[in-house]
């Protein structure tokens, strides 16, 4: 009897711990780029790979349902900044990985609202807008940047 109650309790621990496991391989925002092909199974997206010389690389992700990501990795592989552009708004837990706490507590900066969240912290800038059917955003870890980056242009460039 008390195998079973052990079991009972083990089994629902270890799938959560998979599930905990699975989400957090996924690439995030200050992540290894390398898990991008586990963001584009879970997304059902198309991909393409382009690379901006040795500086950074732009892994861009286009949903059926017309959402497009791009996550930036620099020179180490690590994630320095995610764009997206849709008609819906992304899962920011997962597209800020192990920023979102800080996104969450952070004040806002400029206009903020249901249709603006703008947070600008030294170690995270996060700029969201949209309505119904169009949203889009940028995230970014200054200190990740690539030196030679501006960031600006690069976010202004994207999707």
């Amino acid at each position: 009897m008390l195998e079973s109650a052990a079991m009972k309790t083990s089994i629902p621990a270890a799938a959560l711990g998979c599930l905990l496991a699975a989400r957090s391989a996924l690439a995030a925002l200050g992540g290894d780029a390398s898990t991008v092909e586990a963001d584009r199974v879970r997304m059902k997206a198309a991909a393409v790979t382009t690379s901006a010389g040795t500086l950074y690389t732009v892994h861009a992700m286009q949903t059926p349902a017309g959402m497009t990501v791009r996550e930036f990795a620099n020179a180490d592989g690590i994630v320095f900044a995610v764009t997206w552009r849709g008609p819906f708004a992304p899962d920011l837990r997962q597209t800020l990985g192990a920023y979102f706490g800080k996104y969450q507590a952070a004040p806002r900066a400029g206009r903020s609202g249901h249709a603006h969240d703008n947070v600008e912290q030294p170690d995270l800038v996060v700029r969201s807008s949209g309505h119904l059917r169009a949203f889009s955003g940028s995230a970014y870890v200054p200190q990740l940047v690539p030196g030679g980056v501006v960031v600006e242009q690069l976010l202004q460039d994207a999707p």
